[in-house]
C-alpha cells in the first residue's frame, strides 16, 4: 500500500508540473516572507527587464513550435534527407562516384616540395591548364602559422602524364629532383582502401543496430536511432560534396567517428523517454535534451579549436566533417527522433515506460 501511494504521488506531482507548464493552473500565490524577500531584491533596469522579457518570450514561442508543431518540424527533417539523396544521385551521374576520392582512395601521385613560398593557387592552375587535367589541387603545408612548403595531389596513374607533372612542378619552382619526394598510389590499391573502408561502415552500423536492439528490445526505437545515425552520414557525404572537398582516409575515419557520436545523443533520448519512472514524455526529451546538448557543445567547442588551429591539412580535413555532422545530429536528433518516438508512444503508450518487477 505505502509503494501504490508513493507511485500515486509522484504522478500527481507530474500532472501538476504539466499543467503549470500549460499555464492550466497558477503556482500558489507568494507568502509573506517571499513577498518581502522579493521586494528586498536590488531594482532592474527597465531596458535589461525588457530585453529578458524579450529572449524570454522567444524561447516560449521556440517551446511552443517544439512541442505543438512537432510534425511540421518532422516534414522538414525528411526533406532535408531527401535532399541529400537527390545531390549525391547527382554526384553519382556527373562523376561516376557518390564522393570526391581523394589520392589514398582512388589512386595517383602525391608530390610534397618543402622549403618553398609560392602561391599553391596559381601552381594548381597552371598544372591543370598545362596537363589538361581537372584532377590535381595543390595545399600549403603550415609551420608555426607561415607557409612551409607545398602538396601537389593529382590523380594521374599513368608514367608519361606522372613524368609531364614532375617536370612542370620542377621548372615552375625552379627545383631539382632531389627537392622533392614523390609517393604514388595505383589506382587498384586506392580502389581496394575504399572498397576496404566501405565495408567497415556498412559492418559498423549493422553491430551498432544489434547493440541498440539488445538494449531496447523494441524494433521501432532501435529503428530510429539507426536512421538518424545513416541520416546524418548520408546528410554529411553531401555536404561535404557541396563544398567540393576530396576525402582520403582520414576522412572515412572522421565518418566512423560521427557514427559513435551520433548514436550517444540518440541512445540517451531513447532511453530517457522510454525508461523514465516519472514525468511526461517531453519530461525525458528535455531531461535528454540538456545533457546531450552539453555533449554536442563541448565537442563541437573542441572540433572548432581542432579546426582553425590544426596546421595539418589530415586533422582539417577530420574536423570539418566531424563539424558539420555534429550540426545535423542535433537536428536529426532532437527533431526527427523526437518527432518520430512521440508518434510511436501516442500510438503505443503502453511503452512509454519499462514495467517494474
Amino acid at each position: 500500500m505505502e509503494e501504490m501511494s508513493k507511485k500515486r504521488l509522484r504522478r500527481e506531482r507530474a500532472r501538476l508540473k504539466e499543467l503549470r507548464r500549460m499555464g492550466v493552473i497558477q503556482r500558489p500565490a507568494e507568502t509573506g516572507q517571499e513577498a518581502k524577500a522579493q521586494a528586498q531584491k536590488p531594482h532592474e533596469h527597465p531596458a535589461h527587464k525588457r530585453k529578458r522579457a524579450g529572449f524570454a518570450g522567444f524561447l516560449d514561442k521556440a517551446k511552443k513550435i517544439f512541442e505543438e508543431d512537432y510534425k511540421k518540424l518532422l516534414i522538414f527533417t525528411v526533406l532535408l534527407f531527401v535532399l541529400a539523396i537527390g545531390q549525391i544521385a547527382y554526384q553519382v551521374a556527373t562523376t561516376g562516384d557518390f564522393i570526391n576520392r581523394g589520392v589514398s582512395l582512388k589512386g595517383g601521385i602525391t608530390v610534397t616540395i618543402p622549403d618553398v613560398n609560392y602561391d599553391a593557387l596559381n601552381l594548381e592552375s597552371y598544372l591543370q591548364k598545362e596537363l589538361n587535367e581537372g584532377d590535381i589541387s595543390v595545399r600549403k603545408l603550415t609551420s608555426a602559422s607561415r607557409q612551409a612548403g607545398l602538396v601537389v595531389d593529382a590523380g594521374i596513374t599513368d608514367k608519361g602524364g606522372i613524368d609531364k607533372l614532375l617536370e612542370l612542378v620542377r621548372n615552375e619552382l625552379k627545383i631539382t629532383k632531389d627537392d622533392y619526394s614523390v609517393e604514388m598510389i595505383g589506382s587498384s590499391l586506392g580502389a581496394s582502401f575504399f572498397k576496404e573502408t566501405f565495408i567497415a561502415i556498412i559492418i559498423a552500423f549493422l553491430f551498432m543496430g544489434v547493440v541498440v536492439w539488445l538494449f531496447f528490445r523494441v524494433p521501432a526505437p532501435t529503428f530510429y536511432v539507426v536512421l538518424c545515425a545513416a541520416c546524418d552520414i548520408i546528410e554529411t557525404v553531401a555536404v561535404v560534396n557541396l563544398i567540393g572537398m576530396k576525402i582520403s582516409t582520414a576522412g572515412i575515419a572522421a565518418y566512423l567517428m560521427l557514427v559513435g557520436y551520433s548514436v550517444d545523443t540518440d541512445m540517451l533520448l531513447t532511453a530517457r523517454v522510454l525508461r523514465r519512472k516519472e514525468g511526461t514524455v517531453m519530461d525525458g526529451v528535455y531531461s535528454a535534451m540538456k545533457t546531450g546538448m552539453m555533449m554536442s557543445l563541448t565537442t563541437i567547442a573542441a572540433v572548432c579549436v581542432g579546426l582553425f588551429f590544426a596546421e595539418s591539412s589530415v586533422l582539417k580535413e577530420i574536423m570539418t566533417i566531424l563539424l558539420i555532422g555534429l550540426a545535423l545530429d542535433n537536428l536529426n536528433t532532437w527533431i526527427q527522433n523526437t518527432g518520430l518516438l512521440r508518434l510511436y508512444l501516442e500510438r503505443n503508450p503502453e511503452r512509454s515506460k519499462i514495467k517494474e518487477g
